[in-house]
């Protein structure tokens, strides 16, 4: 629900031009999903499978980003938005405060199945959106995107990435008494979701004071993570960090 016309993300808008994906592209995809979704199946939370279900994904063809924003945007606003690729931070929190989600375009090759450094499609649409059909969650993203595009201080806007990397990247939950994942990062990596089912990683409840206390690790796998009770919890959690950054 966009407030007027994006200004610093304007540039970086395209078009999914779906027709030019060609048959081997489909094909991993095809082979990305199915890797995926029998561990998924057991340890994803409810509201990611739910949402996956909602947004229409198929395991067999690469997902048309205006078919998803369809099913999408009734529900709770938000739409995928096709891009050119990575974003500086401004062009990020002002379209999440939008509720239009960047989603590159391109996929990965067969040699990079398992991990590439920067994301694509797979990973946006896979491993993000299915959770921007939970109403909650999808409010708590658009106040994060708010709030961050206001700041204009360097080392909070650090910290508050600190609560971004531990929820929507590699965010866990406990449902009925066990560890869940809902992390996009947690969600299309194989290695990092098998880190958390086999207790490779120290899970933690979460507490926004050690989130925000805990420095990121983009290059390995994760060692400590941080469960949520519910997902009102990290509406709460944002709107807390936003007093402190006010």
């Amino acid at each position: 629900m966009s407030s007027g016309p994006l200004v610093a993300a304007a540039s970086y808008l395209i078009q999914q031009k779906y027709q030019d994906y060609t048959a081997d592209q489909h094909a991993v995809w095809t082979q990305l999903v199915r890797r995926r979704l029998p561990q998924l199946s057991s340890h994803a939370c409810r509201e990611y499978l739910e949402g996956y279900e909602i947004i229409g994904l198929q395991d067999d063809r690469l997902p048309n980003l205006y078919d998803i924003s369809d099913r999408l945007n009734p529900r709770t606003g938000w739409s995928t938005t096709p891009v050119s690729g990575f974003l500086p931070g401004a062009a990020f929190f002002e379209m999440l405060a939008a509720r239009m989600f960047p989603v590159t375009t391109w996929l990965r090759g067969r040699d990079s199945l398992e991990y590439i450094p920067e994301p694509d499609i797979f990973h946006d649409v896979f491993g993000h959106v299915p959770m921007h059909a939970h109403p909650i969650f999808a409010d708590f993203l658009q106040h994060y995107g708010m709030i961050c595009a206001k700041l204009k201080d360097a080392e909070a806007l650090e910290r508050l990435g600190r609560l971004f990397w531990f929820t929507v990247e590699f965010g866990l939950i406990r449902e009925d008494g066990k560890i869940k994942v809902y992390g996009s990062g947690v969600i299309s990596s194989h290695r990092e979701c098998t880190n958390v089912i086999e207790e490779g990683c120290e899970v933690r409840d979460f507490s926004l004071d050690e989130v925000l206390a805990t420095p990121v690790k983009v290059d390995a796998l994760q060692k400590r993570l941080f469960a949520i009770e519910s997902f009102d919890q990290l509406y709460e959690a944002v709107r807390e960090a936003e007093k402190r950054t006010s």
